[in-house]
Order: structure tokens, then C-alpha cells, then sequence
């Protein structure tokens, strides 16, 4: 008797174009910084979308000014250079991550770490760096895409670094790798972002909110007057989470002192002075 054909998905890729400029950290070691063009998009999820949870409704149009986005999470490379810079608010541990690695995502970061690693750079550079608001990550994660993942309708372990034992929709079951893997290992999205489903939670600006009901509608944080003690957003999903919490729409809240397997991505704002955009090929 022949056994049953195993269902595959196929993974086309096509060649894209994007701009970028790099911020040069050490000789060896550049931020390669991605232009995120301006537009409108659906934030949140419907409600007929598998798995979907109603702290990602009601959706809402939200329109995005242009920006420049990490096109991957902040690395440890990265991460212990900027460590280096003089202190701001609060000190740095050079080598928090549990996974050691160059080139892999710095974890074990808390939203209050986060933010101090975006004030020195900024001061180094005299650039405006700083954590993207939850519209703007959800905008560059999704790329023009309306479905749950910005490669389509499911995952797969060719696609990110999740805990790909759990099938979603018509997906098929992969490796579950058990931990943090190089950034841009995975094809990018549109935009020629990587790594946005899965690999590492990413910390946003904005306070947590139970939905989306008075959310601001021009791509800004949502941070509340009284924000002091407030959780904060993360996004993104990671290496140990399953597919269904690695979605485009979906949402997490943390205390901002909180920091395993937490991680970000910087935002600059479109002023690159000093900095000449360039092409870059990808696919």
C-alpha cells in the first residue's frame, strides 16, 4: 500500500527593490536602516481570521507618514557597541542574551533598556532614533498584505523561527528549533524587512490598551498622560511561540521592566542628514 503524499507549501520568491542607508557603529559593524514609504492600511485583525483575539479590534484605517525601520532586530554586535556609549538614564549589560551569537538578536532586554539603547544612539548619531509606535511596526510588518503573516495565509519553519510543531490553518508541521536564530536567515517581506514573524518579541513605544477603541489614527504611539506604571506592546511572536502568536495583528503586553526573550527594532524618523539613501536588491 503507498503512503500518503505529505502536502508541501511552495515558497515563490520574487526580486524587489527598496532604500536604505547604514549607520555605521564601528568599522565593522553597520544599522542597516530600511525607507518605510508612507501610506494607509487595515490595523487589527477581522473577526472571521483564524485564531484572531478581540484586543486586535475593531479594525481601524490608520495612515503612516514615512519612516526608516532596523531591517532586522537589533543584534548583539549592535547591541554591545551601543552599550558602550556613555550612559543616558540607566546602565547597559554588554552581553545580556541567553543565545550567544553576533548576528543573532540581542533577547533578555527590557522596554526601559530598550529605550536607553535609543537614546544614545541618538545622541551619537545626532539622529532621532527611537522604538516604532504599534501602528508603524504593524504597517512594515504587513507590507501591503492584508492576511494573517505577510508571506500569505500560513507559516512555515522556511519562512521563520517559531514553534512550528503547531499547524495554522493549512500549514504543515515543521522544527521547532528552541531558539533564536541569525537575523535575515529568512526571506524578507516586502518592504525588505526580516524576522518580523517570529525569532524575538519585539517591544514597541506604545502603553498596552485592552482594543483598539480610540486608538490614534496617524501612525503615533498611543501613550497615555498617566503612563508611568503602564504595560507596554510587543509584537512579533518568537522562537517559542506558536504560529497563531506570530500573526501580523497580533498584540502582547509586558511590564516595561519585564526582559525574557524580549527584544526591538529602531525606527528614524525620515531626516537621514549626513546619510545618502541607497538601492538595495533583495528577494
Amino acid at each position: 500500500m503507498n503512503s500518503p503524499l505529505k502536502r508541501r507549501i511552495i515558497i515563490h520568491r520574487e526580486k524587489r527593490r527598496t532604500t536604505y542607508f547604514s549607520e555605521p557603529l564601528s568599522d565593522e559593524v553597520g544599522l542597516d536602516m530600511v525607507q518605510i514609504p508612507g501610506g494607509t492600511f487595515l490595523m487589527g485583525s477581522p473577526k472571521d481570521e483564524l485564531d484572531n483575539y478581540e484586543d486586535e479590534q475593531p479594525q481601524h484605517s490608520v495612515t503612516v507618514p514615512s519612516f526608516f525601520m532596523g531591517r532586522y532586530p537589533i543584534t548583539q554586535a549592535q547591541w554591545r557597541l551601543v552599550a558602550g556609549y556613555p550612559e543616558v538614564e540607566r546602565e547597559l549589560k554588554p552581553d545580556p542574551s541567553e543565545f550567544k551569537g553576533e548576528n543573532r538578536p540581542v533577547e533578555q532586554v527590557s522596554w526601559q533598556d530598550a529605550v536607553e539603547f535609543c537614546q544614545r544612539l541618538s545622541i551619537k548619531t545626532s539622529r532621532s532614533y527611537r522604538l516604532p509606535s504599534e501602528a508603524e511596526w504593524e504597517y512594515a510588518c504587513r507590507a501591503g498584505t492584508q492576511t494573517p503573516f505577510h508571506f500569505g495565509e500560513t507559516l512555515t519553519d522556511e519562512l521563520a523561527n517559531y514553534h512550528a510543531t503547531e499547524v495554522y490553518g493549512r500549514g504543515v508541521e515543521g522544527e521547532y528549533r528552541g531558539e533564536t536564530t541569525e537575523v535575515g536567515q529568512f526571506p524578507p517581506n516586502n518592504f525588505g524587512l526580516h524576522d518580523m514573524h517570529g525569532n524575538v518579541w519585539e517591544w514597541c513605544q506604545d502603553d498596552w490598551h485592552p482594543n483598539y477603541e480610540g486608538a490614534p489614527e496617524d501612525g503615533s504611539a498611543w501613550v497615555d498622560d498617566d503612563s508611568k506604571n503602564k504595560r507596554k506592546v510587543l509584537r512579533g511572536g518568537s522562537w517559542y511561540f506558536y504560529p497563531r502568536y506570530c500573526r501580523c495583528a497580533i498584540r502582547f503586553d509586558n511590564s516595561r521592566d519585564v526582559f525574557v526573550g524580549r527584544s526591538f527594532r529602531v525606527v528614524c524618523v525620515p531626516v537621514v542628514a549626513g546619510r545618502v539613501p541607497r538601492a538595495m536588491d533583495f528577494s
